[in-house]
């Protein structure tokens, strides 16, 4: 494990070293007196860390400022923010930071905020698990690879359930979203129960039917089957919820809602 420690003042500095090295002792650690040494050594020299404990005060380029540009060049960093005064709290909760400690830091502290990474630190995806990308263009994939639909408004109707979060849907509800100038309800209906009959069949290919519950008249997706950032995000993941960009399945005009809800909310 590669840990950042930051904090402008040198007794700060070395007690932050200090502190952390008694609570974990196999880490290699990497001490700047700036952020952006930090930053530039994560961009200019590839040492990417784990965990970034920073101070919040700092000339330049301040801890929060720090955090924000982590996003873009370390996404899988975990930001521990570390300060002497509370009144930074809301900000830091802002910027989805994984852990928010006060100064003098004690040895017990740091090893609970470094246990609680490693037991909250999502799990690779199962092999059966379909993997599922919403932010940005929607992806599917399995195994690793892009998973083949038929057609591709078999993929959208996938996208579409994936985006009402594991809640049932009605043929009706499906149609209206995906075809809304669609004049005959009877034909949309027809095409729904097509492209449900076709996902069905590529998910039994591989193994994983089960990822759909269909029930009087609706379907729903099981998100237990998919790994998926969309989901992830709404369990409170905080490296999900960090990744996302404002953008959300942007190939479908009907994803645009949920998209705006996401950037109010998170």
């Amino acid at each position: 494990m590669r840990i950042y420690l930051i904090d402008d003042e040198a007794s700060a500095r070395s007690s932050m070293e200090r502190v952390v090295r008694e609570a974990c002792p196999e880490a290699e650690l990497c001490v700047f007196s700036r952020g952006q040494a930090a930053l530039d050594a994560i961009e200019n020299e590839g040492l990417r860390p784990n965990v970034v404990f920073t101070d919040i005060q700092m000339p330049g380029l301040s801890g929060l400022g720090l955090a924000v540009k982590l996003r873009t060049a370390c996404p899988s960093a975990k930001v521990i923010f570390v300060t002497g005064y509370n009144e930074y709290a809301f900000e830091a909760y802002q910027l989805h930071a994984h852990g928010y400690v006060m100064k003098p830091l004690r040895t017990e502290r740091i090893r609970e905020e470094l246990a609680y990474l490693a037991e909250f630190t999502a799990p690779p995806p199962k092999p059966e698990a379909l993997t599922v990308r919403c932010f940005g263009y929607f992806e599917v994939f399995w195994k690793g690879k892009p998973l083949h639909f038929q057609r591709n408004q078999t993929k959208e109707l996938l996208a579409y359930l994936i985006s009402r979060d594991g809640a049932a849907c009605t043929n009706e509800e499906i149609s209206t979203a995906l075809w809304e100038d669609e004049a005959n309800p009877r034909a949309t209906s027809n095409r729904v129960r097509t492209l449900y009959s076709d996902l069905n069949l590529t998910l039994k290919e591989i193994g994983i039917e089960d990822a759909l519950i269909r029930h009087r008249g609706s379907i729903a997706v099981n998100r237990e089957r998919f790994d998926c950032d969309f989901f992830r995000m709404q369990n409170g993941d905080v490296d999900a919820i960090n990744s996302f960009r404002g953008e959300f399945m942007v190939q479908y005009s009907w994803a645009e809602m949920t998209a705006g809800m996401l950037i109010f909310h998170f």
